[in-house]
Protein backbone atom coordinates (compact mmCIF):
# COMPACT_ATOMS: atom_id res chain seq x y z
CA UNK A 1 0.00 0.00 0.00
CA UNK A 2 1.12 3.65 -0.82
CA UNK A 3 2.00 6.47 1.95
CA UNK A 4 -0.97 7.87 0.78
CA UNK A 5 -3.49 5.33 0.94
CA UNK A 6 -1.55 4.80 4.54
CA UNK A 7 -2.70 8.24 5.56
CA UNK A 8 -5.87 8.07 4.28
CA UNK A 9 -6.88 5.03 6.39
CA UNK A 10 -5.50 6.76 9.21
CA UNK A 11 -7.47 9.58 9.12
CA UNK A 12 -10.48 7.99 8.34
CA UNK A 13 -9.85 5.50 11.56
CA UNK A 14 -9.01 8.70 13.58
CA UNK A 15 -12.21 10.47 12.14
CA UNK A 16 -14.22 7.44 12.90
CA UNK A 17 -12.96 7.37 15.93
CA UNK A 18 -13.70 10.83 16.79
CA UNK A 19 -17.33 10.51 16.10
CA UNK A 20 -17.74 7.50 18.34
CA UNK A 21 -16.29 9.47 21.19
CA UNK A 22 -18.88 12.12 20.09
CA UNK A 23 -21.46 10.12 20.12
CA UNK A 24 -20.57 8.56 23.83
CA UNK A 25 -20.68 12.19 24.83
CA UNK A 26 -23.84 12.97 23.59
CA UNK A 27 -25.54 9.55 25.21
CA UNK A 28 -25.22 11.17 28.34
CA UNK A 29 -27.58 13.71 27.71
CA UNK A 30 -30.76 13.10 28.32
CA UNK A 31 -32.70 16.25 26.60
CA UNK A 32 -33.66 15.78 23.42
CA UNK A 33 -33.30 18.32 20.85
CA UNK A 34 -36.67 19.66 20.98
CA UNK A 35 -36.77 20.11 24.56
CA UNK A 36 -33.44 21.87 24.01
CA UNK A 37 -35.22 24.14 22.00
CA UNK A 38 -38.14 25.06 24.31
CA UNK A 39 -35.39 25.22 27.02
CA UNK A 40 -33.93 27.75 24.96
CA UNK A 41 -37.02 29.63 23.89
CA UNK A 42 -38.05 29.72 27.52
CA UNK A 43 -35.01 31.31 28.54
CA UNK A 44 -35.03 34.16 25.58
CA UNK A 45 -38.59 34.81 26.63
CA UNK A 46 -38.21 34.98 30.80
CA UNK A 47 -34.69 37.07 30.07
CA UNK A 48 -35.96 39.54 28.40
CA UNK A 49 -38.94 40.31 30.49
CA UNK A 50 -37.15 39.57 33.51
CA UNK A 51 -34.49 43.04 31.95
CA UNK A 52 -37.48 44.83 31.90
CA UNK A 53 -39.13 43.70 35.04
CA UNK A 54 -36.21 44.55 36.86
CA UNK A 55 -35.00 48.11 35.25
CA UNK A 56 -35.82 49.53 38.02
CA UNK A 57 -33.96 47.59 40.25
CA UNK A 58 -31.08 48.01 38.52
CA UNK A 59 -31.49 51.48 38.29
CA UNK A 60 -31.57 51.69 41.95
CA UNK A 61 -28.54 49.49 42.76
CA UNK A 62 -26.59 51.34 40.00
CA UNK A 63 -27.14 54.42 41.86
CA UNK A 64 -26.37 53.34 45.33
CA UNK A 65 -22.98 51.44 44.26
CA UNK A 66 -22.39 54.79 42.02
CA UNK A 67 -22.71 56.72 45.06
CA UNK A 68 -20.40 54.66 47.03
CA UNK A 69 -17.73 55.99 44.63
CA UNK A 70 -15.52 53.43 45.62
CA UNK A 71 -15.30 51.39 42.11
CA UNK A 72 -17.00 50.41 38.82
CA UNK A 73 -21.09 49.27 39.24
CA UNK A 74 -20.05 45.89 36.89
CA UNK A 75 -17.98 43.16 37.92
CA UNK A 76 -17.13 41.32 34.34
CA UNK A 77 -14.87 38.28 34.39
CA UNK A 78 -13.76 35.37 31.68
CA UNK A 79 -15.60 32.31 32.57
CA UNK A 80 -15.92 28.71 30.16
CA UNK A 81 -19.51 28.23 28.78
CA UNK A 82 -21.07 25.80 25.89
CA UNK A 83 -18.86 23.59 24.19
CA UNK A 84 -15.69 24.76 26.48
CA UNK A 85 -16.12 28.69 24.80
CA UNK A 86 -15.02 31.69 26.76
CA UNK A 87 -17.35 34.54 27.69
CA UNK A 88 -17.48 37.89 29.96
CA UNK A 89 -19.97 37.10 32.70
CA UNK A 90 -21.46 40.19 34.50
CA UNK A 91 -22.14 41.05 37.93
CA UNK A 92 -23.16 44.53 39.98
CA UNK A 93 -19.52 45.01 41.83
CA UNK A 94 -19.49 43.29 45.56
CA UNK A 95 -16.01 43.52 46.23
CA UNK A 96 -13.09 45.43 46.24
CA UNK A 97 -10.46 44.83 43.23
CA UNK A 98 -7.49 44.00 45.57
CA UNK A 99 -9.37 40.35 46.84
CA UNK A 100 -7.47 38.81 44.59
CA UNK A 101 -4.30 40.50 44.66
CA UNK A 102 -2.09 37.20 45.72
CA UNK A 103 -3.76 34.77 42.62
CA UNK A 104 -7.62 33.73 42.20
CA UNK A 105 -9.63 32.52 44.91
CA UNK A 106 -12.42 29.39 44.84
CA UNK A 107 -14.83 31.96 47.10
CA UNK A 108 -13.61 35.27 47.83
CA UNK A 109 -15.19 36.81 51.24
CA UNK A 110 -17.83 39.24 50.75
CA UNK A 111 -17.54 40.92 54.55
CA UNK A 112 -16.18 44.16 55.95
CA UNK A 113 -12.53 43.69 55.46
CA UNK A 114 -13.37 44.52 51.47
CA UNK A 115 -17.06 44.98 51.17
CA UNK A 116 -19.82 47.56 52.05
CA UNK A 117 -22.60 46.85 53.91
CA UNK A 118 -24.92 47.31 50.76
CA UNK A 119 -22.53 44.87 48.43
CA UNK A 120 -23.02 42.54 51.34
CA UNK A 121 -26.75 42.40 50.89
CA UNK A 122 -26.51 42.10 47.25
CA UNK A 123 -24.22 39.19 47.70
CA UNK A 124 -26.06 37.46 50.65
CA UNK A 125 -29.57 37.48 48.27
CA UNK A 126 -27.91 37.20 45.12
CA UNK A 127 -28.81 39.89 43.43
CA UNK A 128 -25.48 40.60 42.17
CA UNK A 129 -26.24 37.87 39.98
CA UNK A 130 -29.35 39.88 38.03
CA UNK A 131 -26.85 41.36 35.13
CA UNK A 132 -26.34 37.66 34.10
CA UNK A 133 -29.41 37.93 32.49
CA UNK A 134 -27.96 40.02 29.79
CA UNK A 135 -25.89 36.30 29.86
CA UNK A 136 -28.70 34.60 29.10
CA UNK A 137 -30.34 36.39 26.61
CA UNK A 138 -27.15 36.32 24.98
CA UNK A 139 -27.29 32.34 24.64
CA UNK A 140 -23.76 32.27 27.13
CA UNK A 141 -25.77 31.32 30.09
CA UNK A 142 -29.25 29.46 30.38
CA UNK A 143 -31.85 29.53 33.80
CA UNK A 144 -30.74 26.57 34.84
CA UNK A 145 -26.90 24.66 34.45
CA UNK A 146 -24.20 24.26 36.14
CA UNK A 147 -22.63 27.35 37.67
CA UNK A 148 -19.55 28.37 34.97
CA UNK A 149 -16.15 28.56 36.37
CA UNK A 150 -13.04 30.27 35.08
CA UNK A 151 -10.37 28.14 33.22
CA UNK A 152 -7.74 28.20 36.41
CA UNK A 153 -10.04 26.06 38.59
CA UNK A 154 -10.81 24.21 35.54
CA UNK A 155 -7.56 23.24 34.67
CA UNK A 156 -6.94 21.93 38.73
CA UNK A 157 -10.44 20.22 38.26
CA UNK A 158 -9.15 18.40 35.49
CA UNK A 159 -6.02 17.31 37.64
CA UNK A 160 -7.93 15.37 39.53
CA UNK A 161 -10.76 13.88 36.66
CA UNK A 162 -11.41 13.85 33.19
CA UNK A 163 -14.89 14.17 33.13
CA UNK A 164 -15.10 17.72 33.58
CA UNK A 165 -15.78 17.69 29.50
CA UNK A 166 -19.22 16.42 29.93
CA UNK A 167 -20.28 19.87 31.60
CA UNK A 168 -19.17 21.27 28.21
CA UNK A 169 -22.07 19.89 26.55
CA UNK A 170 -24.69 22.38 28.65
CA UNK A 171 -24.74 26.05 28.75
CA UNK A 172 -23.45 27.34 32.08
CA UNK A 173 -26.50 28.48 34.26
CA UNK A 174 -28.06 31.17 36.71
CA UNK A 175 -28.72 28.18 38.98
CA UNK A 176 -29.03 24.59 39.42
CA UNK A 177 -28.75 21.46 41.95
CA UNK A 178 -25.54 22.00 43.32
CA UNK A 179 -26.09 25.74 43.71
CA UNK A 180 -28.98 24.98 46.08
CA UNK A 181 -27.68 21.40 47.50
CA UNK A 182 -23.53 22.06 47.10
CA UNK A 183 -23.34 26.12 48.13
CA UNK A 184 -20.36 28.60 47.15
CA UNK A 185 -17.54 25.76 46.26
CA UNK A 186 -14.59 26.62 48.55
CA UNK A 187 -12.65 23.36 48.19
CA UNK A 188 -11.23 21.25 45.99
CA UNK A 189 -13.52 18.50 47.41
CA UNK A 190 -16.54 20.35 46.92
CA UNK A 191 -15.85 21.26 43.22
CA UNK A 192 -15.41 17.29 42.61
CA UNK A 193 -19.12 17.42 44.57
CA UNK A 194 -20.63 19.74 42.19
CA UNK A 195 -19.16 18.83 39.07
CA UNK A 196 -20.74 15.17 40.25
CA UNK A 197 -23.94 16.44 40.55
CA UNK A 198 -23.99 18.98 37.52
CA UNK A 199 -22.95 15.44 35.52
CA UNK A 200 -26.26 13.74 37.65
CA UNK A 201 -28.82 16.48 36.26
CA UNK A 202 -27.44 16.29 32.65
CA UNK A 203 -28.06 12.49 32.70
CA UNK A 204 -31.79 13.06 34.06
CA UNK A 205 -32.29 16.56 32.66
CA UNK A 206 -35.90 17.26 31.67
CA UNK A 207 -37.96 20.56 31.11
CA UNK A 208 -39.79 19.71 34.61
CA UNK A 209 -36.48 18.86 36.54
CA UNK A 210 -35.69 23.01 35.29
CA UNK A 211 -38.92 23.97 36.46
CA UNK A 212 -38.65 22.62 39.81
CA UNK A 213 -34.86 23.88 40.38
CA UNK A 214 -36.17 27.58 39.16
CA UNK A 215 -38.44 27.46 41.77
CA UNK A 216 -36.86 25.97 44.57
CA UNK A 217 -34.23 28.83 44.07
CA UNK A 218 -36.85 31.59 43.61
CA UNK A 219 -38.25 30.32 47.37
CA UNK A 220 -34.87 30.14 48.70
CA UNK A 221 -34.17 33.83 47.94
CA UNK A 222 -37.54 34.72 48.88
CA UNK A 223 -37.34 33.45 52.01
CA UNK A 224 -33.69 34.92 52.42
CA UNK A 225 -32.12 31.20 52.89
CA UNK A 226 -28.45 30.62 52.28
CA UNK A 227 -27.46 28.96 49.66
Amino acid sequence: MQQNDKNRVIIKIQNQSTKNQMREIESHDTMGKFQRSLKRTFDIVAALLGLILCLPLFLIISVLITYQSNGPIFFRQIRIGYKGRPFAIYKFRTMSSVVEENGPQLVANCDNTNSTRLEQFLRGHHLDELPQLWNVLRGDMSFVGPRPERKYFIDKIMEQTDSYHLIYQMRPGLTSEATLYNGYTDTMEKMLRRMDMDIHYLENRTLWLDFTIVIKTVLKILTGKKF
